[in-house]
């Protein structure tokens, strides 16, 4: 019955919640400044189609795109809480409420499980448009609990990054996340289960110092900022110029960090030939998760 009262917020569609790329009917891209239609972008994958940028899109996009119709929400109810009482220019729980209602989400992940091609797979989707797509508490409990479930239940994870790093107003607790999420990796690594990490535009600060860099498959979209800390700090810290572009995904993937970069109209697609190609090796494998 655990799993089952986890899974009780039940079959969700994307239409219910708001895009992070804005209503109306025309769009103007931001790399190009050329004009298209709503519908255009929407039929392109949320692609510029006329330089092909790709658009900041939700969790609920992206389970539309990968999953075969529909899937199920999970961890929904763990909801953020402001146990240090934390105050900047507002209070924190204040920053929760406008994020809340703004964007329809519980949190920056949003964690769903259905079937890519007929193979079960677990997706962590991160939504940039909540509070930054910050990593706190609440991202750090759900993949655990994410991990948990695809141990138990032998199926794949696959986390799309999509952030600015460590939650601030959580402090402390946002920073232990990185070790509780990659511990808890080290856990699936054991019992044989693959993970897939797909970092998009921007995947920076301590999501990219931990999770998303710790996939079986490590894989980004076109142009995607991936690093930690910004050019000038980065500058500052180590007294040296950087190259030109030493935080796109081009650049990393030909420095090593990456496996692949996959356009999004072809992500399902691959995503359906990773599953294909670790499906003897996970389905097979002895779970070996004793510490």
């Amino acid at each position: 019955m655990g799993w089952f009262k986890r899974l009780k917020t039940g079959i969700q569609t994307a239409t219910k919640f708001k895009k992070e790329v804005p209503d109306g009917l025309w769009y103007k891209c931001k790399q190009c400044n050329e004009t298209s239609t709503r519908k255009e972008l929407s039929e392109n994958f949320y692609k510029c189609p006329h330089c092909n940028e790709h658009v900041r899109i939700g969790s609920h996009d992206y389970f539309q795109m990968i999953f075969d119709g529909q899937f199920t929400e999970m961890f929904s109810d763990i909801i953020a809480k402001d146990v240090l009482k934390f105050e900047d220019v507002k209070p924190y729980t204040q920053r929760l409420q406008r994020a809340l209602k703004n964007t329809d989400l519980t949190d920056a992940i949003t964690i769903a499980t259905g079937k890519v091609n007929k193979k079960s797979l677990v997706i962590g989707a991160m939504d940039f448009s909540f509070i930054g797509g910050s990593m706190g508490a609440v991202v750090g409990e759900r993949i655990s609990r994410a991990v948990d479930y695809c141990i138990q239940q032998r199926i794949p994870l696959l986390i799309i990054s999509k952030s600015g790093g460590a939650r601030m107003m959580e402090s402390a607790f946002s920073l232990m996340q990185m070790a509780k999420t990659s511990a808890k990796l080290s856990k699936l690594s054991r019992a044989g289960v693959p993970f897939f990490s797909l970092m998009t535009d921007p995947t920076t600060g301590g999501v990219t110092a931990s999770f998303a860099m710790l996939g079986d498959i490590n894989f980004s979209e076109p142009k995607a900022l991936i690093g930690f800390a910004g050019p000038r700090v980065v500058k500052e810290t180590i007294k040296q110029d950087l190259p030109e572009g030493f935080q796109t995904a081009e650049f990393l993937l030909d420095h090593g960090f990456l496996d692949f970069i996959v356009d999004r109209s072809e992500l399902k697609e691959k995503i359906a030939e990773l599953l294909l190609l670790f499906d003897k090796t996970y389905s097979t494998s002895e779970i070996t998760t004793n510490e």
